[in-house]
């Protein structure tokens, strides 16, 4: 009878350790299975946050692409608009450029006047040190140079290569345009 009191007894305790390790078991799976669980809901959290922040990123990239193209074409109205909304009117391009540099290089004098007008800094410099005077005189747009030659900058101010503005216009063959600005701003 002891024997079989054993036995009996050595089942028992093998159902319960067995039923002990069958549920330890399903415990360590489950949580085994859980942690990865909960680690991809916190990486496609991360994940929706970075794609958030590059949906932010690009849309506030088109935004300013918007804006410099209405300084290159001359739209006084976008500009305003932008201006108005409260877009910083010295931002940069990604290639250092503020949207008076972009509309005074392309002969955009109307859009000039008002990025003036709504108080660009006309004394800003590129990544090369050049100012929005120097991208007219390149093109010799003389109502342009006449426009920025009346803001106060400093007539030292030189650009990268060490060049005033008056050396600057001098390479460029614009000596007379710029004297011709001159002249006529302080009238």
């Amino acid at each position: 009878m002891s024997s079989s009191l054993s036995l009996k007894s050595i089942f028992i305790l093998l159902s319960v350790n067995l039923g002990v390790s069958v549920l330890v078991s399903l415990l360590y799976v489950s949580y085994s299975l859980a942690s990865p669980l909960e680690l991809d809901k916190k990486h496609n959290l991360a994940q929706n946050h970075l794609s958030s922040q590059k949906d932010e990123n690009r849309d506030a990239q088109l935004l300013m692409d918007y804006f410099f193209a209405a300084a290159r074409t001359g739209d006084v109205e976008v500009l305003t608009h932008f201006i108005e909304a409260g877009f910083p009117i010295d931002q940069r391009n990604n290639q250092s450029y503020t949207a008076l540099m972009v509309s005074a290089y392309n002969g955009q004098e109307l859009a000039t006047q008002a990025l003036l007008d709504h108080g660009a800094n006309a004394c800003l410099q590129d990544k090369r040190g050049n100012t929005a005077i120097m991208g007219a005189v390149i093109k010799a747009e003389f109502s342009i140079i006449k426009q920025l030659y009346s803001q106060e900058c400093n007539a030292e101010l030189t650009n990268k290569s060490g060049m005033t503005l008056d050396d600057f216009a001098q390479y460029w063959g614009q000596s007379d345009k710029l004297r011709d600005a001159s002249l006529a701003a302080k009238q």
